[in-house]
């Protein structure tokens, strides 16, 4: 039997690139992880994972660096935890603290030398071998009741090519982004939407610039932090100069792969997203997502909201104005 096409074959794995310093957190990330922040009372990479799950990916490598084990030490079992909070009789918090061990295959590598996404990317390529793949950054939560992860893993299947999550953002948040450049997407992605009610587009990428100004840019769809990758991208990242920063950007080498010939694993395609996502990448941000999900809860929404409507009332009387 002749070997099966990778392009053809299902997406079976996700790769969690988290080796990042985390500086924009400091001091909180100097000894922990920022992987490991929490957002209500989950670590942000807790929901990561879940997403990566509930696509149908529970094989799920974690890119690491040095003092990352607190990543490895979350999803492993905690027995001492585990006795004391079955002698207290507190199965809702034993079931939440066993939740994250069951969640999928975790696996774990170090990229070592801190050469960017692209690099991080490159160091998955013995454990997904010659099948497509799903990269995941931790810094962009999506809301679980959006498929966007589901809908590109359909678009890949459907054509074989590389997909990337794109979003439609202001002309002045683009340098903050590597940007697409866009046509038609070819019959097939446009198929794999049907039925899905995803609230997504599918184009087919032409080109693509990492964090260009607004002046220089080709759209206002930025990339965001979900791709489905065809296997080649690894021949492409190993001969990918170092860019932007010095450091070798997984950008740059979508903006190849998307040249080459889809028959032989080139071709990108976009999937716009309209639906919820939560940025953790800086302080603001952060603070907006767990305020953002907190009252989404059941058991947070209806005191939370109460308090920071009397809180914002009584800073706008501080001030003096009536309204901040």
């Amino acid at each position: 039997m002749a070997e099966e096409r990778p392009s053809k074959r299902r997406v079976m794995h996700a790769v969690i690139p988290a080796a990042g310093l985390g500086t924009r957190f400091l001091p909180a990330t100097k000894a922990t992880p920022k992987e490991m922040l929490p957002v209500v009372d989950k670590p942000a990479i807790q929901y990561v994972v879940e997403e990566a799950v509930a696509a149908g990916l529970a094989n799920v490598l974690v890119v690491t660096g040095r003092n990352k084990r607190p990543l490895e030490d979350h999803f492993d079992r905690n027995y001492e935890l585990e006795s004391t909070l079955t002698r207290k009789g507190d199965a809702d918090r034993l079931q939440l603290v066993q939740h994250a061990t069951s969640l999928a295959h975790l696996h774990f590598v170090r990229q070592g030398d801190p050469r960017g996404l692209g690099h991080a990317v490159s160091c998955a390529r013995a454990h997904v071998g010659r099948s497509p793949f799903a990269v995941l950054l931790g810094d962009d939560l999506i809301d679980p009741r959006d498929p966007l992860l589901s809908t590109m893993i359909s678009v890949h299947e459907a054509t074989g090519q590389s997909v990337i999550a794109l979003m439609e953002v202001p002309p002045n948040q683009i340098p903050l982004y590597g940007c697409a450049a866009v046509g038609p997407a070819p019959l097939a992605a446009a198929a794999a939407f049907e039925n899905r009610g995803s609230g997504c587009d599918a184009v087919a990428v032409t080109g693509l610039v990492e964090k260009p100004t607004a002046e220089e840019a080709p759209s206002n769809l930025a990339v965001i932090g979900r791709y489905v990758l065809h296997p080649r991208v690894f021949d492409v990242l190993e001969h990918t100069a170092p860019g932007r920063g010095g450091e070798i950007q997984l950008t740059d080498a979508l903006a190849t792969l998307a040249g080459l010939d889809p028959a032989e694993g080139g071709g990108v395609l976009g999937v716009i997203f309209r639906g919820r996502r939560y940025d953790t990448g800086d302080r603001l941000d952060y603070l907006k997502t767990v305020v953002t999900l907190a009252c989404e809860r059941e058991d947070l929404a209806r005191p939370l909201l109460a308090w920071l409507a009397d809180f914002v009332a009584s800073r706008a009387d501080e001030d003096g104005q009536g309204s901040l």
